[in-house]
């Protein structure tokens, strides 16, 4: 056996008893989550956030290279300069290159340039994919498969908030160069999403939209 390999200890949730009704229960439960656009003041320890970012650090990548980083940014003034600059962004999009059918497609969902939330929720994750890793001494390393890797850990972190209790939304104004300033991450960092995140406001309303049914997202051979 190779010296670096360890024994797999096995997937403590296997329970081929219960395993339809548990992947069943695990459908009805994500099949809740909405992305919220309002969000109230109420505020919770930033270690549900840090909790949820390590499991969003357990997904897979390639080589291991694990080439994210999670920026948690806090309500404090950063925020009005972080809502500043991708309104600018939204406003450019929404006013000059989005093509008629991009905006027609968001229509329904009632978006436009105004980003409130930016300031509003307790916090918010800026999630930077590294293309590069830089070593100890200046070496550049490739970080194979990054945009992939960095989707799945940003896919388990929503998951991992939705579990939690908490409500998100997934934001990417373009471009967004301006988020390694206001998050001080380097150059070799590439801003890859916004992330909200809080408790959604009493009464907020989303949306009246469906998700494809499985036989339109899913296919047998």
């Amino acid at each position: 056996m190779n010296k670096n390999f360890i024994k797999y200890r096995g997937n403590p949730n296997l329970d081929l008893e219960n395993i339809v009704s548990k992947s069943n229960s695990f459908y009805e439960n994500i099949k809740q989550r909405k992305t919220i656009r309002e969000f109230s003041k109420k505020t919770f320890p930033i270690s549900v956030i840090e909790n949820c970012i390590k499991a969003a650090g357990t997904a897979p990548s390639g080589a291991n290279m694990q080439p994210w980083h999670f920026s948690i940014s806090k309500r404090n003034e950063l925020r009005k300069l972080l809502r500043k600059e991708a309104e600018i962004e939204e406003n450019n999009f929404y006013k000059e290159k989005a093509p008629k059918d991009w905006l027609d497609a968001l229509e329904p969902l009632g978006t436009d340039a105004n980003k409130p939330f930016l300031e509003d929720a307790p916090y918010i994750i800026g999630i930077f994919a590294k293309n590069y890793g830089i070593m100890k001494n200046g070496k550049k390393v490739k970080h194979y498969y990054a945009n992939e890797s960095v989707g799945i850990a940003t896919g388990i972190l929503v998951t991992a908030l939705h579990l939690a209790g908490l409500s998100t939304l997934t934001h990417t104004p373009s471009p967004m160069g301006f988020m390694n300033k206001i998050f001080s991450r380097p150059q070799n960092e590439r801003p890859y999403l916004l992330l909200v995140v809080g408790i959604a406001k009493k009464n907020t309303l989303i949306p009246d939209i469906e998700k494809l049914p499985l036989e339109k997202i899913s296919s047998k051979i």
